[in-house]
């Protein structure tokens, strides 16, 4: 598989898009007024700490004040399970496994500092979520102060080679710290490692000084930014090339590498194309396909995406796959191509969080497997931490993605101002219907013979071409007059009612709200 790595950066906007045989798998993007926060490290100082919740809030000198859980202090440090079973977690961001957490109250209390990292970004009204179990990612491995352990990553299969790193990272470890070796130190020898190990010490020790120097809330160390991170994280021998649209990044890449991979500096590419680098790698249609709620399978089936306030609706179809079988084979078919293409679709969207997927409904029990196999099978190229659930009782499958952002759709776009994020406004008749409504309200004010009504062009039209004499019966039977007009400026769903000459507005008192307004 040919894996490239494209990176488009602007003076407001940074995009770098995953691209697996031409096809786009990732796309992370990094504005300059909305800086990524995930990895920095804060003293913060303890504004709550709830017994009940678990959980204290820190404030870190941010908007919104960090949520900090029990199973996240520093004392759970000393329950954690063998490393070598949960270091990918923590490659990844993670949480780890562990034992009971300890109760927070005898830990913590309003007022004490405390040191903390970021582990998940602000998301809508809730703020970052922090523990004080500090980790540094190197190009190589994961620094962890407080832990005497280490661990190899479990991508890293050969167990001959497992068992070559951890001797090497355990004869490098330092004293009061943990490492972990990640993927890209597959097949490095001791020289690759011992600079890795040497340059994160060096960091932690900075950060040590910082924190011991300031007083709550302030921030003590800045994760890299995305173009860096990316490259630190993401830029390993797997990847064929890097291509990049600005040459400032360009040299700063280049610098990074020599330090750390020097092999891999080749591979990094300066874009000198006529064409945006994004519409030369035919990226920017693949891009605003994301955002389409349907997405068609390649036999003619097809999956639609919802988004909720607490979960991700999933639904499969057959569309327009008829199959040339039985029923139970077509809908198989349907069933195990949506396995394929879920996975891809939350990577490529970025979707975290509780997702439910309701497959299509099945007879056979080994099909059920068979599609819940493939789905988890398709699952594990995903970076970020996922679990799959049988299949429920109602043919749903529910499942689970690390969420350390938003969404690329919430990333990109807000609720429509028209329909208040609902997807759908009130229609022509549903107008109408309100309208006879707020007619018998101005009746049974009594004294208003004659008002005005303000709506949208289209509902207008729908008024008089349609349903004038409905409209005519209206008057008639309220005895009031009606003024129509069309207004540009209203959007579907309003509706706008005047008395006096248009003088007197009457909408508050005589039309009721209405979804989709």
């Amino acid at each position: 598989m040919n894996q490239q790595i494209i990176i488009n950066a602007d003076s407001y906007e940074t995009r770098i898009a995953i691209l697996e045989d031409g096809d786009l798998a990732e796309l992370r993007v990094e504005r300059a007024e909305q800086r990524r926060s995930v990895g920095d490290i804060y003293k913060g100082r303890v504004n709550a700490v709830l017994p009940g919740m678990q959980s204290a809030f820190v404030d870190l000198g941010l908007p919104k004040t960090g949520f900090l859980h029990a199973s996240d202090l520093a004392e759970s440090l000393a329950s954690l399970e063998d490393l070598s079973d949960v270091e990918e977690a923590t490659e990844r961001g993670g949480r780890r496994r562990r034992a009971a957490a300890p109760r927070i109250e005898d830990h913590l209390k309003k007022g004490q500092e405390v040191l903390v990292q970021i582990t998940k970004e602000s998301i809508g009204t809730k703020g970052p979520r922090i523990t004080q179990q500090v980790s540094l990612p190197g190009r190589f491995c994961v620094l962890m102060p407080g832990v005497d352990h280490v661990g190899v990553s479990r991508r890293i299969e050969d167990r001959a080679e497992r068992q070559r790193i951890k001797a090497i990272i355990q004869d490098l470890k330092p004293k009061g710290v943990g490492l972990i070796a990640r993927t890209a130190g597959e097949g490095k020898g001791d020289p690759e490692f011992a600079a890795d190990v040497k340059h994160l010490v060096k960091i932690w020790q900075k950060v040590d000084r910082k924190a011991a120097g300031v007083h709550a809330p302030a921030l003590v160390h800045r994760e890299l930014e995305l173009t860096a991170s990316l490259i630190r994280d993401l830029f390993t021998d797997d990847v064929d090339e890097v291509v990049i649209d600005d040459k400032d990044s360009f040299a700063e890449i280049q610098a990074y590498l020599k330090a750390v991979s020097p092999e891999l500096r080749d591979r990094v590419k300066l874009y000198k194309g006529r064409l945006p680098i994004f519409d030369h790698y035919a990226i920017e249609p693949q891009i605003e396909k994301t955002f389409e709620r349907k997405v068609w399978l390649k036999k003619g089936g097809y999956i639609c995406i919802d988004h909720a306030e607490a979960l991700v609706a999933i639904d499969v179809n057959t569309g327009r796959f008829t199959g040339k079988k039985n029923q139970e084979e077509t809908i198989l078919r349907t069933n195990l191509e949506a396995a394929r293409e879920i996975p891809h679709q939350l990577r490529l969207r970025d979707i975290g969080g509780i997702i439910v997927i309701d497959f299509i409904d099945m007879e056979i029990e080994a099909n059920k497997r068979a599609v819940l196999d493939e789905l988890r099978t398709q699952l594990r190229a995903d970076r970020a931490r996922t679990r799959a659930f049988a299949v429920s009782d109602l043919g749903l499958v529910e499942m689970t993605r690390q969420r350390e952002r938003s969404s690329l759709l919430h990333y990109y776009t807000e609720d429509c101002p028209h329909c208040g994020g609902l997807g759908k406004v009130a229609s022509p008749e549903t107008m109408l219907a309100r309208l006879e409504r707020a007619m018998r309200r101005v009746a049974s004010m009594g004294g208003e013979r004659r008002v005005t009504v303000k709506v949208a062009p289209e509902v207008a039209l729908f008024f008089v071409e349609q349903e004038a004499r409905r409209f005519t019966e209206l008057e008639k039977r309220f005895r009031i007059q009606v003024d129509l007009k069309d207004d540009p400026q209203l959007r579907r769903g309003e509706m706008k009612v005047f008395a006096a000459g248009g003088k007197r507005d009457l909408t508050k008192e005589v039309v009721g709200s209405l979804p989709g307004a």
